[in-house]
């Protein structure tokens, strides 16, 4: 190719153009693309909200049974959302947790974001007496009604699964939705949350 009058070689300014030209197009790229998929950030957001509250929950009806409690405690290399000093015991939302701290003497408890806080009591390992927390808690728009319930037919299993029944189940579940297979984080995620409430249910 020949130089230009000013002798800066064609291709270079050819060159030039199609780099800036291509980056103009990712930046379109990325634009549209945070336009057409914000759903998962509505959904994180959602998630958020309702931690929030049921951590407000949590600490409401701890406070009631006249519980001691740190928040946002390290227990076992991992930051959970209750940890109650004086019974050992690990409150959290993450499940991935739930199993690290479950290796660990502290005993852990799984709570989902739909559960109400004043349903506590019946998940912790020790008696707790019967408070009344505030007004009963509405139903939430689409929330389950029985989470226990939920979590077998995520597995699909009846409620009176063993908890062999409930590992198998798991296992068969895990290969179907894990991410490197193929599968959805989210669904994956919703499995092992099913698992851990199921198995804590099993017969």
């Amino acid at each position: 190719m020949q130089a230009d009058p000013g002798g800066v070689p064609a291709w270079l300014v050819f060159g030039l153009i199609l780099g800036v030209a291509g980056s103009l197009v990712v930046v379109v790229l990325f634009l549209v693309a945070g336009k057409l998929f914000p759903a998962k950030r509505r959904a994180r957001g959602v998630r958020e909200g309702g931690e929030e509250r049921r951590r407000a929950e949590i600490r409401e009806y701890l406070t009631a049974i006249d519980e001691s409690f740190a928040e946002n405690h390290p227990v076992a290399g991992q930051d959970v959302a209750f940890y109650l000093p004086d019974r050992g015991v690990a409150i959290t939302f993450d499940a991935r947790a739930f199993y690290r701290i479950e290796r660990s003497p502290t005993a852990p408890v799984l709570v989902e974001h739909e559960l109400p806080g004043a349903a506590l009591g019946r998940r912790l390992p020790f008696e707790t007496p019967d408070v009344s927390v505030g007004p009963e808690p509405e139903p939430e728009p689409h929330s389950p009604v029985d989470p226990t319930r939920q979590a077998f037919a995520e597995l699909g299993l009846r409620e009176t699964a063993t908890v062999d029944e409930v590992k198998s189940a798991y296992r068969a579940r895990v290969k179907q939705v894990h991410p490197d297979h193929g599968g959805d984080e989210e669904e994956f995620k919703r499995v092992r949350e099913a698992y851990t409430l199921a198995k804590q249910h099993a017969g």
